[in-house]
């Protein structure tokens, strides 16, 4: 027998979430407003922050050093905080090491620097194989590193955010920070690309 209640179409993405803010809000269980405070949060979560961050990086040798003991508070300093981004971790790729990050649990990332998490990141199968075999699963996504780099893959935690401090690309000494910005990319951000 045929369920009716299958064939009826499932209502869009912000039918939905509107119905459940209403729901919730009802029984008060969130404060009036918060929907949209967190709304108008999530719009300035973008790779964009993360570039900014490894472009000044790369142009301000004091903020590197900052950047790589509390990456939290250097993220900060260019106004990139807020939940998930309370404790980050910058990992910076070296000619003989590579980083990858990975939320095996779920999909977290460091929303304020990273922006939300792409769809291949949420994704069952990148969050179960690369932290098993990396190599394929960069090689499958493009990206081919030489056998004498080690790869290291960092799960996020309930409490720890990365993200990943690619190598300056040769032949930009004398760029602006602005031109480095431009050529920094969200995949190289968590990892899984070079630039």
């Amino acid at each position: 027998m045929k369920d009716s209640r299958l064939e009826k179409p499932a209502a869009d993405i912000a039918q939905r979430v509107r119905a459940l803010s209403e729901a919730v809000s009802a029984v008060h269980e969130i404060p009036d407003g918060f929907v949209d405070t967190v709304l108008e949060q999530v719009e300035h979560w973008k790779p964009s922050n993360g570039a900014h961050v490894v472009a000044k990086s790369w142009c301000d040798a004091a903020y590197r050093e900052r950047l790589m003991r509390d990456g939290t508070a250097a993220c900060a300093e260019l106004g990139y905080e807020g939940p998930q981004g309370e404790y980050i971790v910058a990992l910076a790729n070296t000619p003989e090491v590579h980083n990858v990050i990975v939320c095996t649990q779920c999909s977290c990332t460091a929303w304020p620097v990273l922006g939300l998490p792409p769809d291949w990141y949420k994704s069952p199968e990148y969050r179960a194989r690369v932290a098993r075999e990396p190599r394929p699963v960069l090689l499958q996504l493009g990206l081919e590193l030489p056998p004498e780099v080690k790869v290291r893959v960092w799960d996020t935690t309930a409490e720890t955010r990365y993200l990943v401090i690619p190598m300056r690309p040769e032949g930009t000494q004398g760029w602006s920070e602005d031109q480095l910005r431009a050529s920094v990319t969200r995949e190289s951000l968590i990892g899984v690309a070079v630039l």
